[in-house]
């Protein structure tokens, strides 16, 4: 039946190439529960990071290798976090609270934004080079 969707246009490129993102998808998520871990590795972080080694070792038993980069795409989830927590800095930020206010220092968000749209997008074009190579390869 492959032929027919060749047939009409549409390009079937099977099964793999969902599979592929699925897996590079759940390493994404392995490797925001590490950056996150490591983030708050004094309080909850232990937690996160058993829970990240866990579902890596799941992960490298069944899946294709060649995913494992989405882990490093998912560092980019804190970094992106943390831009967001300190969008209002830099520099010492106030908010009203009941009975009076609370005053935070906070960084500038940039520099997270920046780090996190970079290693978000390399992982995702490494990831797209490396499916592409193994296609070239079974041709």
């Amino acid at each position: 039946m492959s032929g027919i969707s060749g047939m009409s246009g549409t390009r079937d490129d099977g099964p793999g190439r969902a599979a592929g993102w699925g897996w590079f998808l759940a390493w994404l998520l392995v490797g925001a529960c590490a950056g996150i871990g490591l983030a708050a590795i004094l309080t909850v972080g232990v937690v996160f990071v058993v829970l990240a080694a866990v579902a890596a070792v799941f992960l490298l038993r069944t899946g294709p290798g060649r995913a494992v980069v989405g882990g490093v795409s998912g560092v980019a989830l804190p970094l992106f976090y943390l831009a967001y927590l300190n969008r209002g800095g830099p520099g010492e930020v106030c908010h009203a609270v009941p009975g009076g206010q609370s005053c935070t220092d906070e960084y500038m968000p940039v520099p997270f934004l920046v780090a996190g749209a970079l290693v978000l997008v390399a992982g995702c074009v490494i990831h797209m080079m490396t499916g592409r190579r193994g296609r070239a390869g079974r041709v």
